[in-house]
């Protein structure tokens, strides 16, 4: 397994722009797919995006696309999600994830018992 830890969350206003950074050590951190989930208050954790391993491929949930964007250095061993047009309904704990590859990544990307490795998750918070 591969260790992350999320870092960047913070309070902003509507509108505003941030970026997460999940570091990652351990395991050969190229060899694993990269997500980004959320927890909203009262609300069960849901997809945000997804990386494959090289970065060729990416998927996003509805709500986020076009606003969103995952990235990864695996020289650095880290996965990004810069967030722009935040709005209040952003406002969760952001989680980074680590798959191995799996069949039909494509249209499981979303599934979260895929996901073999989580980090402690970090607060974004948007305010009106």
């Amino acid at each position: 397994q591969v260790q992350l830890v999320e870092s960047g969350g913070g309070l902003v206003q509507a509108g505003d722009s941030l970026r997460l950074s999940c570091a990652a050590s351990g395991r050969t951190f190229s060899g694993y797919l990269m997500g980004w989930f959320r927890r909203a208050p009262g609300k069960e954790r849901e997809f945000v995006a997804v990386i494959s391993r090289n970065g060729g491929s990416t998927y996003y949930a509805d709500s986020v696309k076009g606003r969103f964007t995952i990235s990864r250095d695996n020289a650095k061993n880290t996965v990004y999600l810069q967030m722009k047009s935040l709005k209040p309904e952003d406002t969760a704990v952001y989680y980074c994830a680590a798959a191995r590859p799996f069949p039909d990544y494509s249209s499981n990307y979303h599934e979260e018992f895929r996901y073999e490795s989580w980090g402690q998750g970090t607060q974004v918070t948007v305010s009106s």
